[in-house]
């Protein structure tokens, strides 16, 4: 009997409203194709990145507020409706990263509580990105937050230069980590004018890979500096090194392990011809600046005339302007991936490129279902 009552049910849709269906079909199709951006940043310096995308698309910024109450909770509210369609959530990470955080879940979970279709966070400095590695007894902070954008709502991810590719596998959904190398790289072929007389500089052997592939790129050699202070594990007590307690238990007399002899930093040496050179120090992220200032003066001791520092992300705490500005850099170029106004004002010699026009062109391959491969293009491992 249900099998009988239904099948009527189904054939008489077509012939009792036509028309109405098709017409409805059509709206739903149309609210679907559309996508909306918005900032989950309520400040000025943060939403300037958000505006120069929105300009590039030809769209409009979403409308929606966010703000920090009076007991410091964030509020997020959404002012238009976005039922079925794909949201792209900017957020850039200034100095306060726990507020931008919570800012960045709460509007996720406020996108998806209100039917957003697909809710992609551009978040072009993934904050904890270097907390991403278990250190003595820490946690991997970057891992919990993976898992937190996930449980909010998040369903993609853009980002660029991840500190650790690996990051990608703490994710349970899509993530792009696009490369800013293709700015950076323009920018020492356009703006230097003599750049075939330089040599690029790993400041340390774990950023030599990245040195390398600019160096293959622009054609030009490599230094390595060798013998600089790691952010390694502190010598501290923490009870690895306690003997173990025999009070009450018995151990083994054949237990013993080997002894491993203590690391012992060789002093400063560079690797590579850097005199009567330009020397161009490559990194990822540039945050405090007391190993860059010290990786200029070994530079300037072994000839170099001229000192250029290029990073994706310039998050300068601190006192880096100041210290880069009393410093034998020249200039310091970073990109746009977070503000950075205020310390440019503080010093010169800090010089920004503009990186929207990659993140503007991913929200549109994305939203339209085409391949990211155009944008991954010469890119390299390494990069």
């Amino acid at each position: 009997m249900p099998r009988k009552l239904l099948v009527p049910y189904r054939s008489a849709l077509p012939g009792c409203g036509a028309r109405r269906g098709s017409h409805d079909s059509r709206a739903m199709n149309a609210a679907r194709s559309g996508y909306r951006v918005f900032s989950a940043n309520s400040t000025a310096a943060c939403t300037e990145l958000a505006k120069r995308i929105t300009e590039r698309l030809g769209a409009e910024l979403g409308k929606s507020v966010v703000y920090q109450e009076t007991n410091g909770e964030t509020r997020v509210e959404i002012k238009e409706s976005v039922r079925g369609q794909d949201i792209f959530i900017i957020q850039t990470i200034p100095r306060d990263v726990n507020t931008a955080v919570m800012e960045l879940l709460i509007m996720a979970y406020a996108l998806k509580t209100s039917c957003a279709r697909n809710i992609i966070g551009v978040i072009p400095y993934f904050p904890y990105s270097k907390q991403s590695k278990m250190r003595k007894r820490g946690s991997i902070v970057c891992k919990l937050l993976a898992s937190m954008l996930a449980k909010a709502g998040l369903t993609h991810i853009i980002t660029m230069d991840l500190h650790q590719k690996e990051i990608q596998g703490f994710f349970s959904f899509p993530v792009d980590n696009l490369r800013a190398s293709p700015f950076l790289l323009q920018y020492i072929q356009e703006e230097i004018p003599d750049y075939r007389n330089a040599v690029i500089v790993a400041k340390s052997p774990d950023a030599a890979k990245r040195a390398q592939s600019y160096a293959e790129r622009l054609r030009l050699g490599l230094a390595v500096i060798h013998g600089e202070a790691q952010c390694t594990e502190q010598d501290m007590d923490d009870g690895r090194h306690s003997p173990p307690m025999v009070k009450n238990a018995t151990v083994h007399p054949g237990l013993e392990l080997p002894l491993m002899m203590a690391k012992e930093k060789p002093p400063i040496t560079v690797v590579g011809d850097v005199g009567g050179r330009i020397a161009i120090i490559v990194d990822d992220i540039i945050d405090d600046v007391e190993s860059f200032v010290a990786a200029a003066e070994i530079l300037k001791e072994r000839g170099a005339y001229k000192i250029f520092v290029m990073a994706t992300h310039g998050l300068l705490s601190a006192d880096a302007p100041r210290l880069i500005e009393e410093s034998s850099i020249d200039e310091v170029v970073v990109t746009n991936t977070v503000p950075h106004e205020v310390q440019k004002l503080q010093c010169p010699k800090i010089k920004t490129v503009d990186i929207s026009l990659i993140l503007s062109e991913a929200i549109r391959r994305i939203h339209n279902g085409e391949s990211m491969a155009y944008l991954f293009r010469n890119i390299t491992v390494d990069d």
